[in-house]
């Protein structure tokens, strides 16, 4: 019973846009310049080494700078540089050797080979770099945009960023035919920075049922903003003795589709109040030892109140009944 669809809008170019959010997905740039090195996790790498002090004289300047795009400017803040040894010590892992955060950054080490990790919110790439006696700059593409989210009602109403959630996947299924999750619980209006790429975007209204899927195209050095209309409505529950009446305590309260299938476990309250994508259903109120129905219809964007009145026509025989 879900419907709704995703609006993009035009996309803005400029880095100074994105918001800082932790880094957690790595992409690979330049790899030819790596010889096909593939690159294990962040929790994979060693601790950095630093035991002894290592005489200035003997190192060498390197200057790191990161753009969205080959022909983008510098990126000025929200950067995490890591630089790696390239060769896996005892433990198996890269020895992390210096790291730095902020945009462009100068280094001081010794003139050798190394693997440097550039990270800009789930964005990154990485690089092989060298490092001689004389100073140098490098500068490495990450080809990444940003991801703003939000959602709406039927026409254009807002929803309550409260009971609004978007979790991102990657766009393609796995062997297990599941997608594998990159960002969860994305609130809406933030701006999450991505490599360029397609991702599937779950949008989730309420706890139940009031959900939107959609796959979005991220663009290198853009911002691309995308609003999903959900097809539903918030809707609260209350046993009354009388039309009008006041609730009745201790009700628990199980929602039916209108093919007969429970949604979720039962709530437990005078009122229970949960989000529905439009449609047909039937709630189910248990109070004491006595169980009542009503069914009743969803209307996109129009929230109310369902009173089922606890008479001998709404009842029903507990042997028949639902929890």
């Amino acid at each position: 019973m879900s419907r709704g669809r995703f609006r993009l809008f035009v996309p803005i170019l400029g880095a100074a846009l994105f918001s800082v959010q932790p880094a957690a997905v790595f992409a690979q740039d330049g790899a030819a310049a790596i010889d096909g090195l593939s690159l294990p996790g962040i929790s994979s790498f060693a601790s950095p080494r630093g035991d002894e002090p290592l005489a200035t004289s003997a190192l060498g300047e390197i200057t790191l700078t990161a753009q969205l795009t080959d022909k983008g400017s510098d990126i000025g803040r929200g950067l995490v540089w890591r630089v790696f040894s390239p060769e896996a010590g005892p433990d198996g892992k890269l020895p992390l050797v210096a790291s730095a955060q902020g945009g462009t950054s100068i280094f001081q080490l010794p003139p050798g080979s190394y693997l440097v990790h550039a990270s800009y919110g789930r964005a990154g790439a990485t690089k092989r770099i060298t490092v001689g006696k004389q100073g140098k700059r490098e500068g490495l593409v990450l080809d990444a945009g940003g991801l703003k989210l939000d959602a709406v009602l039927s026409g254009g109403v807002r929803i309550p960023p409260g009971k609004l959630t978007f979790s991102i996947f990657e766009a393609d299924t796995g062997s297990d035919s599941e997608r594998a999750l990159i960002i969860p619980n994305v609130a809406p209006n933030s701006v999450v920075r991505l490599n360029s790429g397609t991702y599937h975007v779950v949008s989730k209204y309420g706890g139940v049922n009031a959900v939107i899927r959609s796959d979005i195209r991220v663009e290198a050095g853009k911002l691309t903003e995308a609003t999903v209309e959900h097809r539903a409505a918030d809707v609260t529950f209350k046993l009354v003795r009388d039309a009008g009446g006041e609730a009745i305590a201790d009700t628990s309260w199980s929602v039916l589709t209108e093919s007969g299938d429970p949604l979720g476990d039962a709530v437990v309250g005078a009122f229970a109040s949960m989000v529905l994508s439009e449609g047909d259903y039937t709630i189910i109120a248990k109070n004491r030892d006595r169980i009542y129905q009503r069914d009743f219809t969803v209307v996109a964007g129009r929230n109310q109140d369902v009173e089922v009145v606890a008479s001998e026509a709404a009842a029903l025989d507990p042997n028949e009944g639902a929890d």
